[in-house]
Formats: structure tokens, C-alpha cells, sequence
């Protein structure tokens, strides 16, 4: 049982730190020869405060920017839509062509098969890569409304050198008021390549995961972004021996004795449309845990699977704080989030409970 202090009398159960895009999807056809798309709102950080609120009911809300222009307001629209509260977002003005300023958008296709999913993104010059925490009122939102779980994580720290630093200075104010951080490392090298290369993502995460409790990642993510390496790692494998997360997770835990929590998720990728997944978590009372597997789960939108485990998992160490409950429930929110389209949740807190205590899906009347 891990005891994690949360805040008793917050305003917000979670807080999302991050980017929202505007992802566009064609559907079954391709990006390149689609003659019609349909829009959804998505973001690394985002999904899991969307998940947070709209599945398990919790109080939530985002920190990011928009562009004030239609785009700023349909993703703005989207976004009240999951009931997460806009009250923290920031509208920088409209140049008209998006020279100084833009939304972001993410063209993804689903994947069928042996043809696997493909996602081209746009999202240089955003709204949100200008934001600073000065832009932000923090003073009210963490030390009047209070927050229990502020979540970010790699993605957005990669976005510029301005989110770096913005990711730093609200995870430091927020820790100081007493918010637990939960930081998905998500390493992305094409992120970084603007950025500082690797060397940079070993510097600024590092130096972010001093503040964290919560820490989200999987074998490359660790390695590459944190530099921690373990015994029976190796890159080459497709499929890793839950032993070997232990290791690292184990060595994660030895760098940062910080880490309250550490989560992977495990996949296995047999095709686009069949994943093998499951996932696994570490803690010092707790030791190693594995939860519930997956072997051959269908897989209609892979898109936000991990930010889905990420929210079922806070949920988990939210109201229980039993660490084998808030896996299992992190494993089967981010399955269910990956039979709909979309990079956000459209299961029930009772769809849930039913993967997690081995239903079926067999038709309910």
C-alpha cells in the first residue's frame, strides 16, 4: 500500500500541464488522398485530465494557450465539452495568417493491420510554446484553489526552450504548495532535435524529475531521456522481460529517491489492429507489481492508450491508494481508450471496473 499525501481540501483533483492540438482524422482512408477529416481535440498531457473528468469524474483542469481565433475556440469548445475547466488557459492575439502565433494541428491515421499508424504533426510556432508561468495565475490556482496531481511530462518540456523552462518553474511553484507532480517522460527525438539533442532532454528532464513523484515511462524513455540504464537492457529486443523493467524501474527508484511511484506500460505490437498490453509499476513499500494482461487486445485507435493508462493509474492511487488496484485500472482505461477513435476516452468508470474484473463483451440489454 503506498501512502502518497495528497492535498485534503484542493479545488482540483488533477491539473494538466501540456499542449492541445486539433488532430485531424481521415477515418479509414490516408492523410494523402483523404477528401474529408474528422476533428478531435488531443494532447499528451491534456488526454489524461479529459479522461480524469469526463470517465471517473474527477475535478479537473488545463493549463495551456491558444491562438484567439475560430481554431482557439472550437479546441476551447472541445475542451469544456469534457468538463475540464478552461479557467487557465491563456489567448495570445490573432496575427491573421498565424506568422507569430498558431494553433497546432496533428494529422493521424489509425493504422489496419501490417499498414501501422501514422501521425504528422504541426506544430511549430504554437500558441502554447510562447507561454510562460507569468501568464498563468498560480498563486490562485495552487495556493488558493489548490490541486492534488499537477501532470506534464516530455513532450511539452521538448516543445521549445521557452516550455522547458515554463514546465520547471510551474512544477517548482506547484510542488512548494504541496501539489504531487506526475511527469510522463514520452521521449520523442524528433522533438529534441531542435532542442538540444539528447544531451539537452538528459539535463532538463533530470533536472525536472527531482520534483517528481509520479514518473511515467517506458525502457527508451528512461534510457534516453534520463541516461538510466539496467541489466538486461537492450534495445534491440521487441519484447522485454518483465524482469528487466524491474531493473529499471528498480534504478529509477535508486537516482531519484524523490520517486514515489514509477509506471511502464508494455505493449507488444503483433499488428496495428493486435497489441499484447499490460503494464507495470514500482514503489519502495510496494516493490515490483505487474498487472492484469491483455494478450491479444483489438485495437481500433492506439492514439493516447499511454495517457489513458496515465489517468486510470492517478485515479487508482487517488481513491484507493492500494498501487496493484490503480495499475489495473490504469491498464484498463488505456485498453478501452484504444478501441474508439480519437486520443481521449469515451469508456464509462463502469466500462472499467468490468475490464478490470475480467467481464466479457458480451452484449448488455
Amino acid at each position: 500500500m503506498v501512502s502518497i499525501n495528497f492535498l485534503p481540501d484542493a479545488k482540483y483533483d488533477e491539473v494538466s500541464l501540456g499542449e492541445i492540438m486539433l488532430r485531424l482524422d481521415p477515418g479509414e482512408s490516408r492523410i494523402k488522398l483523404a477528401r474529408q477529416f474528422a476533428t478531435w481535440e488531443g494532447g499528451g498531457e491534456y488526454n489524461v485530465a479529459k479522461g480524469l473528468s469526463y470517465v471517473f469524474g474527477l475535478n479537473t483542469a488545463v493549463i495551456t494557450a491558444f491562438a484567439d481565433n475560430e481554431i482557439g475556440k472550437l479546441l476551447t469548445y472541445y475542451v469544456k465539452s469534457g468538463g475540464v475547466s478552461t479557467d487557465y488557459i491563456k489567448y495570445f492575439k490573432y496575427d491573421g495568417i498565424g506568422k507569430n502565433v498558431r494553433n497546432g494541428l496533428n494529422f493521424t491515421e489509425r493504422g489496419f493491420g501490417i499498414r501501422a499508424a501514422l501521425g504528422v504533426s504541426d506544430r511549430a510556432n504554437t500558441a502554447v510554446s510562447k507561454m510562460t508561468s507569468a501568464d498563468i495565475d498560480l498563486v490562485k490556482l495552487f495556493k488558493n484553489d489548490k490541486v492534488k496531481v499537477l501532470h506534464t511530462g516530455g513532450i511539452f518540456a521538448a516543445l521549445s526552450e521557452n516550455t522547458s523552462k515554463t514546465v520547471l518553474d510551474i512544477v517548482k511553484y506547484a510542488k512548494q504548495c504541496g501539489t504531487i507532480i506526475s511527469y510522463d517522460l514520452n521521449f520523442r527525438p524528433s522533438l529534441w532535435e531542435y532542442n538540444g539533442g539528447v544531451d539537452n532532454a538528459r539535463k532538463i528532464n533530470s533536472e525536472i524529475a527531482k520534483l517528481v513523484d509520479i514518473m511515467i515511462g517506458n525502457e527508451e524513455d528512461f534510457s534516453e531521456a534520463l541516461g538510466i540504464q539496467a541489466p538486461g537492457y537492450d534495445t534491440s529486443l521487441k519484447v522485454i522481460d518483465p524482469k528487466v523493467y524491474a531493473n529499471i524501474q528498480g534504478a529509477a527508484l535508486e537516482v531519484f529517491p524523490n520517486f514515489q511511484v514509477v509506471a511502464t506500460t508494455l505493449r507488444t505490437v503483433k499488428t496495428a489492429t493486435i497489441n499484447s498490453w499490460t503494464a507495470c509499476v514500482s514503489t519502495r513499500q510496494d516493490g515490483f507489481i505487474q498487472g492484469i494482461e491483455l494478450p491479444d487486445l483489438e485495437i481500433m485507435d492506439r492514439v493516447g492508450g499511454g495517457d489513458s493508462f496515465a489517468s486510470g493509474l492517478i485515479y487508482g492511487l487517488l481513491t484507493t491508494g492500494d498501487i496493484q488496484k490503480a495499475v489495473n485500472f490504469g491498464i484498463a482505461h488505456g485498453a478501452l481508450a484504444m478501441t474508439t477513435p480519437g486520443d481521449t476516452s469515451m469508456a464509462s468508470l463502469s466500462d472499467v471496473n468490468n475490464v478490470v474484473q475480467g467481464g466479457t463483451a458480451r452484449v448488455k440489454r
